[in-house]
């Protein structure tokens, strides 16, 4: 009985067919996650009286530094024999089109472009490093569990075979037995997180320092990564003899830096809001409108 609830996933992976080209769901998805995150900055900055002039410079370092460091942490990570083993695998890394997108080099890449950011326009308005990851990581909860849909959607990064009745059969992979869901169950855990990390910026955002949330985040979302890897069945062939999967060889300092970050930012942060001083042109009474906007007033 049980075998009639197991789920045959078969969705083509292109949702919309344009002769020889076509719109796939993950690509769909990974804009979409990029999208939402825009407008949840707009919301950010709306709220925090910051100008939202740089939103767009934000999107684009944002949106760069995931594709090449995402693209990068694969070709390095993963596959460095073929990629750079001859000039034909060389050229393949500048074509992310072909498949093969690494989170943990994406991470690796927003850390460095959002440094600059900050570096670059900070001081101008206000904000530092950790000031802006605390608010990036709520977005980027909620675009990582599109993406991770995304997957589903490109019958990828599947879970071993399973007994339990939610076990998908992936049939475009010619896969007959049912597996774990693992996309399932990371998108579920990262928007998990983005919600918990969403009621903290609401609702405790002046009792806490800058950084807590990027130090949650990193020790969370890595950690949920870790634990899940082990019900992955392997993406590359050098991952069959490990003990831990490259995945969560590369979770492990992400972890340990979300401890440092946490610790660090408990004993010697800053205050996790910004204190904008009111212009001689505005009331007294409305100096405040800044910390009651932040309280949900």
């Amino acid at each position: 009985m049980l075998d009639l609830l197991y789920i045959h996933w078969h969705v083509d992976p292109i949702l919309i067919h344009l002769g020889h080209f076509g719109i796939r769901w993950y690509s769909l998805l990974f804009i979409s996650g990029f999208i939402l995150g825009w407008f949840m900055f707009k919301w950010f900055f709306k709220r925090e009286h910051m100008p939202e002039t740089l939103l767009d410079p934000l999107l684009y370092t944002l949106l760069i530094g995931t594709i090449v460091g995402a693209r990068l942490g694969h070709c390095i990570f993963y596959q460095p024999d073929y990629y750079f083993g001859s000039w034909h695998g060389f050229w393949e890394i500048f074509m992310p089109w072909k498949g093969g997108l690494a989170s943990h080099g994406g991470t690796i890449a927003l850390i460095i472009a959002l440094i600059w950011f900050s570096h670059h326009y900070g001081k101008k308005y206000n904000f530092d490093f950790f000031w802006l990851c605390d608010r990036l990581v709520i977005a980027t909860c909620f675009a990582a569990a599109f993406i991770r849909l995304g997957n589903l959607f490109n019958s990828e990064i599947y879970g071993d075979v399973t007994n339990l009745p939610w076990g998908f059969i992936f049939d475009l992979r010619g896969e007959t037995l049912p597996k774990h869901p693992t996309q399932i169950y990371e998108a579920l855990s990262y928007a998990v997180l983005g919600l918990i990390l969403l009621w903290l910026y609401v609702h405790k955002m002046e009792k806490i320092k800058r950084g807590v949330l990027f130090g949650i985040f990193f020790i969370v979302l890595f950690g949920m990564r870790f634990l899940i890897e082990f019900i992955k069945e392997p993406q590359v062939g050098f991952e069959q003899n490990m003990v831990l999967n490259m995945g969560q060889l590369l979770s492990i300092p992400f972890i340990l830096l979300g401890v440092g970050v946490l610790v660090y930012s408990i004993k010697r942060g800053k205050p996790g809001v910004i204190s904008l001083p009111p212009s001689p042109a505005v009331k007294k009474k409305d100096s405040t409108h800044y910390a009651k906007s932040l309280k949900g007033k």
